[in-house]
């Protein structure tokens, strides 16, 4: 897994990046001193793999990931326990106390081996660490007030404007994000498609199509949510899935 260490600790990227060569499916890409420079090399090195220093002079951790469009999967590594419970709340994938040990490092590995099993994740190919696109097995961080999630595209089944923000829809939550459509709609790959002015939905989530007014068509998502595809998106819908 491509791997990335960010802490503004030099001693204890030290000690980690010695740690994790006892893990032959680590690869370390890099190590980062602060969030602003590994907003940088996340978005040009798109590894699969952080640990995330939670306390960092400047912007914090929590406050990074709000900042960054790709997410890899995250590991927080604290000296304090009182981050713990905040890092289970925004479904971390593990957390490591300082200093590191090597049993809990190897637990929080094997948790990250099984989240991208379960996900059928490939390796990425040089097209695709290339690309600006987010695909299905991508995930994003969402933050609500105090809430935070980190979701995998694949769980999210619409996004909808509301004014300028867009409130998410995965599981039985629809947090509402600082975003416009417009800016998604440039991020997302093929498999999201603009519906309408207000809508964005993921196609795998498409359960059937129906003709509606004016030429129009309607989707009816897994969930049984509708959503009215407009005339001109309409065509552009039938050419995208073949009808």
């Amino acid at each position: 897994m491509r791997t990335l260490i960010i802490d503004d600790e030099r001693l204890a990227r030290k000690e980690l990046a010695g740690l994790l060569k006892n893990f032959p499916e680590i690869e370390v890409l890099a190590e980062c001193t602060n969030a602003e420079e590994a907003i940088e090399v996340i978005s040009n090195l798109k590894p699969d793999l952080i640990f995330l220093d939670v306390q960092m002079p400047g912007m914090n951790g929590f406050e990074m990931l709000e900042e960054l469009d790709f997410v890899p999967r995250v590991i927080f590594v604290t000296a304090f326990d009182e981050f713990a419970l905040k890092a289970f709340e925004v479904n971390a994938l593990d957390y490591l106390l300082k200093p590191v040990e090597e049993d809990r490092l190897a637990d929080a590995i094997q948790k990250v081996s099984a989240s991208r099993s379960s996900l059928n994740t490939q390796p990425r190919s040089a097209e695709m660490l290339s690309s600006s696109k987010l695909g299905q097995a991508d995930q994003i961080f969402l933050k609500d007030g105090e809430k935070c999630w980190f979701v995998t595209l694949n769980d999210i089944r619409l996004f909808e404007s509301e004014g300028n923000y867009v409130r998410v829809f995965f599981a039985n939550s629809k947090p509402l994000i600082l975003k416009s459509l417009n800016n998604l709609e440039e991020k997302l790959d093929n498999t999201f498609f603009r519906a309408n002015r207000k809508h964005i939905v993921n196609l795998r989530w498409v359960q059937s199509v129906e003709n509606w007014f004016n030429g129009g068509l309607r989707l009816t998502l897994k969930d049984n949510t509708q959503i009215e595809v407009s005339r001109r998106q309409s065509a552009k819908f039938k050419d995208l899935m073949s009808l």
